[in-house]
């Protein structure tokens, strides 16, 4: 039978973001900023990764300083077909190749500092969907949760997606200092970062995501200099319009004030350190993770 329409769509979106996905942590390793041993344990510890899905001979061609005859060599001497993916590696397979890359590839120091991003981006872009998928994969990352004083949207959760206070609560935590930045957004809500949590991660050397509008990203650009601004952009106007309205969550006139506030913060990418197209979700996440120097969190015990 031939497949509806809109699967084969589908599969073939998917299968571009899978590439797309791929090549993101061919650079990562490429650019020595993720090991290509970590490549595969976490492809052996979860089939369902990225890391899973890619060749050898592909993630072979990654290391600096492996060209192609060389890496038909290594794969000959290793016994692994140049067809064969990291997720499809017999035991001794996965033993040989694992001990090629300690000795080979370039190993990855931690940085010494944590890293805090800040994420932010227009109205719709995906901001929320970018940072709960970094929040259900990379564990190791602490993902702010911001305090505000809209109410929840359908499927919103209080304290995992946002505070929901009220504004007598909000003007006690600006009186007694206990936000990194606050502002008024669509002038209409109250957002707030509250401090305490990435202080403490921090102090403890975890990794934190900032996922705010722009004027909060401003203020923690000023309060804390050493953070990294990275701007999430949709991949065309049309698309960000598409999924403002296509979510049915805010009036006619909400829509047109939401709108109108993008075309002002499109034009503030300039000022951040990074740019992220969300295309794809994945992807876009696998971008932002690499830019925070961390690797997925994953258990190896019992493994070797």
């Amino acid at each position: 039978m031939k497949p509806p329409e809109v699967d084969r769509v589908a599969a073939s979106r998917a299968a571009v973001a899978a590439r797309r996905a791929r090549a993101a942590v061919k650079r990562a390793v490429t650019e020595r900023r993720l090991s290509a041993v970590s490549v595969l344990d976490t492809a052996l510890s979860s089939t369902e990764s990225v890391e899973a899905t890619m060749r050898v001979r592909d993630l072979l061609m990654s290391i600096p300083g492996l060209g192609p005859v060389r890496v038909d060599r290594v794969m000959e001497r290793l016994g692994i077909a140049s067809s064969k993916r990291l997720s499809g590696l017999g035991v001794h397979q996965q033993q040989r190749l694992r001990e090629f890359l300690l000795k080979r590839a370039p190993q990855v120091e931690r940085a010494a500092q944590s890293r805090l991003v800040v994420l932010a981006g227009p109205t719709a872009v995906g901001k929320g969907t970018v940072s709960t998928y970094i929040r259900e994969n990379y564990p190791d990352v602490l993902l702010s949760v911001s305090a505000t004083t809209r109410a929840p949207r359908p499927g919103e959760v209080d304290g995992v997606s946002y505070y929901f206070i009220d504004d007598a609560e909000f003007d006690r935590m600006i009186d007694e200092g206990e936000f990194l930045e606050w502002a008024v957004v669509h002038n209409k809500s109250r957002y707030g970062t509250p401090r305490g949590p990435i202080d403490a991660a921090l102090a403890s050397g975890r990794s934190v995501l900032l996922e705010i509008d722009i004027q909060g990203a401003r203020l923690v650009k000023a309060a804390m200099p050493e953070a990294t601004l990275v701007f999430l952009l949709p991949p065309t106007w049309e698309e960000l319009v598409r999924r403002l309205i296509g979510r049915g969550t805010e009036t006619l006139e909400e829509q047109e004030r939401r709108l109108t506030t993008a075309r002002v913060e499109l034009a503030a990418q300039d000022e951040f350190d990074h740019r992220v197209v969300n295309r794809d979700v994945q992807a876009a996440a696998a971008e932002v993770v690499e830019l925070m120097q961390i690797q997925k969190a994953i258990d190896l015990r019992g493994k070797e």
